[in-house]
């Protein structure tokens, strides 16, 4: 699970708080078992929980796993058994939904849980699950940029949104998400488009680039970005997803923080639901 601390779309937060993924992967999570481990995350210290979304994955795949739970079915369930941890995708793949499904989708958990979604999404990378879902491959930037702005039109009550070059009208998104404009939307990518999306639409950069000699480059391609799109670093959050053990973590997080991270989610490798809350707790206590 990874946890923003409260989940608010400007808010700076520690360079290393407590977030972590949430069981998703039916490797991980055999049945009823995602309420108690996320109850546990959020009773050790969690900021927040979050999972990943695949729809349909090659016969054996390993990374990711090959059997995925939906990732918003999953938060909907962690959201009934908390009551302050953040609920974080990292990251929706925009592409394969409708936007006003996902806006509708969102909003609906956003309002049931008290504001706490994180909405991270991106572009995506696996050809394969596009050609089975029907969406070509070559549009997921045009697509993932055309969801973007159709959803925080939805979310702001704007009674028309675009879509595929065609204005639907006369309609509003009822009811609200709890916050005006909807869940912050932290942009995943890391190739030179994902950071564009990110500096010109995002309230986050989402990053699995953790290396802190890889990363810092990076993070002067996303200055340049933000400053292209007439904005600065201060304007958004640098959230880096990292698959660490506590020990990496531990030599990892101050590095992180003097290059400006904002966020830091941990993927443990060796995950098991029912350790969940001990590995935030001690997550939580190295990085105090």
């Amino acid at each position: 699970m990874r946890t923003p601390a409260g989940c608010a779309p400007r808010r700076r937060l520690p360079a290393c708080g407590s977030a972590c993924t949430c069981p998703s992967s039916a490797t991980r999570c055999r049945g009823p078992c995602s309420p108690p481990p996320a109850r546990d995350a959020e009773d050790a210290g969690a900021d927040d929980l979050w999972v990943s979304d695949h729809v349909l994955m090659p016969i054996g795949s390993e990374r990711p796993p090959a059997v995925f739970h939906d990732a918003l079915t999953t938060l909907t369930w962690a959201a009934a058994a908390t009551r302050r941890a953040g609920l974080g995708t990292s990251v929706l793949v925009a592409p394969y939904r409708h936007p006003l499904l996902l806006a509708k989708a969102l909003a609906s958990l956003d309002a049931l849980s008290g504001g706490r979604v994180v909405c991270g999404l991106a572009s995506g990378w696996m050809a394969s699950e596009f050609a089975a879902l029907g969406v070509p491959f070559g549009e997921r930037g045009r697509r993932t940029d055309e969801t973007i702005a159709a959803m925080r039109a939805l979310w702001r009550g704007e009674p028309a949104f675009r879509w595929r070059g065609a204005t639907v009208e006369g309609h509003r998104l009822l009811p609200p998400p709890a916050r005006p404009g909807g869940p912050p939307l932290w942009i995943g990518g890391d190739s030179d488009a994902g950071v564009a999306c990110a500096a010109r639409a995002g309230d986050a950069w989402h990053t699995t680039t953790w290396r802190p000699e890889k990363l810092a480059p990076r993070l002067r391609a996303l200055d340049a970005a933000l400053q292209a799109a007439g904005r600065r670093r201060g304007d958004l959050l640098v959230s880096v997803r990292v698959r660490a053990d506590v020990a990496a973590v531990r030599d990892l997080a101050p590095r992180l923080a003097a290059l400006g991270v904002d966020h830091l989610l941990v993927d443990p490798p060796a995950l098991r639901p029912e350790r969940l809350g001990d590995e935030v707790a001690e997550l939580r206590r190295i990085t105090a």
